[in-house]
């Protein structure tokens, strides 16, 4: 059970600002969605989060969506497992009401809650993309093995979407064997020479010249934050 009040505004996809149109990358995150697990996994100021939101904020993107951003407090199972499962119901409504009426039992047995959210996803009418933003902060080891089981067992309209800064401990490696990983990585989320020009003069508005973007693109790798 919860000991405190869920904080709604970690349910909302984030505002994109207003950034360049990056299309490679888009088309990625589509392929994603025939995938069981997309993994945007860079470090901090690659834009993973401005990506994502930028995307599921497009105005042809017409898909249900589940965001959850995290915080090192949602490492304790029974808090992650009740913001997952009340992200779930904002984005469809009457989806993971048995697993969180389980949830607030005393005792809840996770592999029950697992297996009764499961069955619930499996019935969803639609396209789902469950995001976890900031995954990185989730520490706790007992929880890996949940999502693992998870993750295992999405039904094939429902698609797992992980931000983090480090890659999680999740079966990567027979994911991508089966072909179910789509993964966007910080040699993909650098800025191409192209996105630098757009940037700095399009929606920055600098005005420089093509040599001046070329030695800040070479000096500081594509990495926005810089």
């Amino acid at each position: 059970m919860v000991a405190s009040p869920l904080v709604e505004t970690k349910l909302f996809v984030p505002q994109p600002r207003h950034v360049v149109a990056r299309p490679r990358l888009t088309e990625l995150l589509n392929q994603g969605r025939r995938a069981r697990l997309t993994l945007l996994s860079a470090p901090a100021g690659f834009g993973k989060t401005t990506l994502l939101a930028k995307w599921l904020k497009a105005p042809e993107a017409q898909r249900s969506v589940a965001w959850l951003s995290l915080e090192e407090s949602d490492s304790q199972p029974s808090r992650f497992w009740t913001y997952f499962v009340t992200a779930i119901q904002r984005a469809v409504p009457g989806i993971g009401a048995g697993a969180l009426a389980l949830l607030q039992t005393t005792q809840p047995s996770l592999e029950t809650v697992l297996a009764t959210l499961i069955n619930e996803l499996s019935v969803v009418p639609c396209e789902l993309d469950l995001v976890l933003d900031d995954y990185h902060l989730i520490d706790n080891p007992d929880l890996q093995p949940n999502v693992s089981y998870l993750l295992e067992h999405l039904p094939p309209q429902v698609h797992l979407v992980i931000s983090t800064r480090v890659d999680p401990t999740l079966p990567l490696p027979r994911l991508r064997a089966r072909g179910e990983l789509v993964e966007i990585r910080a040699a993909d989320l650098r800025f191409t020479l192209g996105e630098v020009a757009a940037y700095l003069n399009d929606v920055a508005a600098l005005e420089l010249t093509a040599t001046d973007i070329a030695k800040l693109e070479t000096r500081t790798e594509g990495w926005i934050a810089a």
